[in-house]
């Protein structure tokens, strides 16, 4: 008998499981039995398929599903919005329906409806979301509210972009785009993630789509979705799981210095997982090279994540979130991950490229050449990559400051 309370979690109309919630708030889980008799996926490293509950006393459930929340001021928002209480199950309840991935988390007396919806956002309504950055839960009467959740402490909004016109999701219906808006002290943010994206893209990381927007004097990016893709004329969704949520931390330990998982711990992750691991784990190498020269010292673990392809395939998603922090005043510089120990950019040696490449078992030898390689490209790609920003946004002069940092850390 399946407790009223508890909500059920659905892979398109398939049920795959259900949670519920113990006295203290923590999270319990367990997967449907025809879920794993038809085949159905793990939906995580942490959570493999088993008959066996995942109890709600050991927190590897809670951790899993606490990750695809919001964090810090962007979940009080939420949490005042709506009226609800400030529990990790109550947010799910409230606005799991449109996660990161592939997964719907609903009451159990909903299935998920194929019949999408959505809300037209003309320039008016458009400027009031970006304005309120994004915050949409108070602008709309409760049956027109989407249930959209993305993790992280940065103020975003999914929508859906169809020729050129902005749609914003009701309930669970589907997004293609992510908005993420100017923060308060931080007018250059999107500029900066934009131009951070190109400048890898340049070098051939694999990285999101992303574009610099603007409407009257507000800048914002517009990103799109890699857990999306159009399929004759149809959104689908696709699983991912960010690297968190892969190796059972929760999302107050992204970061390795509050006892998060290493680098190293990602490298291994990748080996164990991924369908092309010669090729995930050097661009994973790549990215943390492209991390310290590149000035972006916010590169943690969540901003990673695994990409669930419907034929089996387990792949290293594109990457996100690469802004060169070091740009801007009053961020910590410190790298997320250290380099063979080392935090402090401004430090790292030969000595700490070693140990770096012994902790992830790879050749010294190797490593220092995509080191040398990627210091080459950057500072080969660095004023191309300025003048196309440039060439489709407009001059902008805040952008000195990033070339700064790149050729520093170059030399």
């Amino acid at each position: 008998m399946i407790d009223p309370d508890s909500l059920n979690i659905w892979y398109e109309d398939q049920l795959v499981g259900h949670l519920w919630q113990n006295t203290t708030s923590a999270i319990g889980f367990r997967y449907t039995s025809d879920w794993i008799s038809q085949s159905g996926f793990a939906i995580s490293q942490t959570l493999p398929l088993k008959e066996e509950e995942y109890s709600s006393e050991d927190s590897i459930a809670h951790r899993f599903f606490a990750n695809l929340l919001p964090e810090g001021g962007v979940r009080d928002h939420i949490v005042r919005d709506l009226k609800i209480p400030n529990t990790d199950f109550e947010l799910l309840r409230a606005i799991g329906g449109e996660c990161a991935g592939a997964l719907n988390i609903l009451p159990v007396e909903r299935s998920p409806s194929t019949d999408y919806t959505y809300r037209s956002l003309g320039d008016t309504e458009l400027e009031q979301l970006i304005l309120r950055r994004g915050q949409i839960y108070t602008a709309l009467p409760p049956q027109q509210r989407p249930r959209l959740s993305l993790a992280g402490a940065q103020d975003k909004c999914p929508v859906l972009l169809k020729e050129d016109q902005y749609f914003l999701p009701e309930r669970e219906a589907p997004s293609s785009h992510i908005l993420k808006f100017e923060v308060r002290d931080y007018r250059h943010l999107p500029a900066y993630e934009t131009f951070t994206t190109l400048l890898a893209k340049q070098i051939a990381l694999p990285v999101v789509d992303i574009e610099l927007r603007q409407l009257q004097e507000t800048t914002y990016a517009q990103i799109e979705r890699y857990d999306r893709l159009w399929e004759s004329g149809q959104l689908i969704r696709l699983h991912q799981e960010d690297f968190c949520q892969a190796l059972g931390y929760g999302f107050d330990k992204k970061y390795q210095q509050h006892g998060g998982p290493s680098f190293a711990d990602c490298y291994q992750l990748l080996q164990d997982v991924s369908t092309d691991p010669i090729i995930d784990t050097q661009n994973l190498l790549r990215w943390q090279i492209f991390n310290f020269l590149a000035g972006n010292s916010d590169g943690h673990a969540k901003n990673l994540s695994l990409l669930y392809f419907k034929n089996g395939e387990i792949r290293l998603a594109p990457y996100y979130d690469l802004i060169c922090t070091r740009a801007i005043e009053r961020i910590d510089e410190h790298l997320a991950f250290d380099i063979g120990g080392q935090r402090d950019p401004g430090h790292v040696t030969e000595k700490h490229w070693e140990a770096l490449a012994k902790e992830c078992d790879v050749s010294p030898r190797f490593l220092k050449n995509l080191l040398s390689e990627s210091s080459d490209l950057l500072l080969d790609n660095l004023e191309t990559t300025k003048n196309l920003f440039e060439a489709r946004y407009g001059e902008y002069p805040a952008l000195q400051r990033i070339q700064q940092v790149v050729r520093q850390q170059c030399r």
